[in-house]
């Protein structure tokens, strides 16, 4: 396929509910781009909060919250233009995302005996497995999404045996939230692509926006859970503490993670409230 058609408006095969170029002619889908703000507001708020972590526990938060970004400017660029080059990246950007989550956080105890627990052997392995994803990605597209939309499910079941094992009441709350938002992104992502009569007879095409809405909440809240998992299990002489900006009393805005003996008691004490 030559490299102009790639580039071309509406090359993708894939084209969403939102009826195209009705709010401006310079913007297909014009909800569903401006939905991805999140993912353009979020993860650089993140990069700043999880300084502290990036430093003492693990420096790949940093590369999570660098792929989030990529995710919603890959995503606003595809449905700006329909093209399948801004496709490809979208759903490349995803899967990067996945494969280095999977690098990270799977804990050690699951990790499959002939990596014998070693870290960096099982994450050369999936960096492996990651090339040959980008490569399939290249080949079928229109197969992308739901082959991506498959990784929810161990995702899914290895948060609920983590919340499971863990005591922390804040950090199970965030975990249910998270959960349930998935599945209310994932309703809408469905009805958008199998039911777009149905919603546009209703005159709501914008069932796509709700769910960038949505699985940017539960994308980052996710992160920010399974970060606190592999900090208690790998410095919890840090004491890992799940707290939220800019006001953590209610548990509402953004979740992170500090470590409580890099910080003043008091400050502890008056600031967080943990």
């Amino acid at each position: 396929m030559g490299s102009s058609l790639v580039l071309q408006r509406g090359s993708s095969a894939v084209d969403w509910c939102e009826r195209n170029y009705i709010v401006t002619s310079g913007i297909a889908e014009f909800v569903n781009t401006v939905s991805n703000v999140l993912f353009l507001i979020l993860p650089p708020l993140l990069l700043r909060l999880f300084h502290q972590y990036a430093k003492c526990v693990s420096s790949g938060i940093i590369l999570i919250w660098s792929l989030l970004l990529l995710i919603g400017l890959s995503s606003a660029y595809f449905h700006a233009t329909l093209s399948l080059l801004g496709q490809l990246l979208d759903e490349l950007a995803i899967l990067w995302l996945l494969m280095a989550c999977f690098a990270m956080w799977v804990p050690r105890r699951y990790l499959p005996l002939w990596f014998r627990g070693e870290r960096k052997t099982f994450q050369k392995f999936v960096a492996i497995l990651c090339a040959v994803g980008t490569v399939l990605v290249c080949i079928y597209p229109a197969v992308n999404a739901f082959a991506l939309m498959a990784f929810g499910i161990p995702i899914t079941c290895l948060l609920i045996i983590e919340l499971k094992r863990c005591n922390n009441p804040r950090v199970f709350r965030l975990g249910i939230r998270s959960a349930f938002l998935w599945g209310l992104a994932l309703c809408c992502w469905i009805n958008d692509r199998l039911f777009c009569d149905m919603w546009s007879s209703l005159n709501f095409p914008y069932l796509h926006g709700a769910w960038h809405l949505l699985i940017a909440i539960a994308a980052t809240s996710g992160c920010v859970l399974f970060a606190y998992f592999d900090a208690c299990i790998e410095v919890p002489d840090q004491y890992p503490a799940l707290i939220f900006w800019p006001y953590n009393g209610f548990e509402l805005g953004v979740p992170y993670i500090i470590l409580r003996s890099h910080c003043d008691p008091s400050t502890i004490l008056m600031k967080y409230k943990i």
